[in-house]
């Protein structure tokens, strides 16, 4: 059984899946998992292949969402982007990371699109 955190989630991802196909982009997988991490959104943006992180919450009474992508976070998004990227043979494919941030409340939930919102970070 989901904790509430765990619907809060699931619903934010799914409110960025559809402002994001609303924006253009091309959803090609969803919470794609490795050992070394997880990236909630893999989408193509034109000609360029997008690592998306979403994250939701119901107030910015402990901080932005945009806060809660951490260096540790990056990191972990990027490996499990380069490991994507490897196993689907496109090491030299464009790519990006962007972030999509909602802050769901009562009435409508404020949606963000952060395009380049931080590089490569595996060191």
């Amino acid at each position: 059984m989901k904790n509430w955190r765990q619907k809060l989630g699931e619903q934010g991802e799914a409110l960025a899946i559809r402002r994001l196909k609303k924006a253009g982009y091309k959803i090609i997988e969803t919470n794609y998992r490795t050992r070394l991490g997880e990236i909630d959104i893999i989408a193509k943006d034109k000609d360029t292949l997008v690592f998306v992180e979403v994250k939701t919450r119901t107030s910015v009474h402990f901080g932005s969402p945009k806060l809660a992508i951490t260096p540790k976070k990056q990191k972990k998004i990027s490996m499990a982007a380069l490991y994507y990227l490897k196993m689907t043979d496109q090491s030299s494919a464009r790519a990006r990371f962007d972030v999509v941030t909602i802050i769901s409340n009562r009435d409508a939930p404020q949606v963000e699109i952060i395009k380049n919102a931080f590089d490569l970070a595996y060191a």
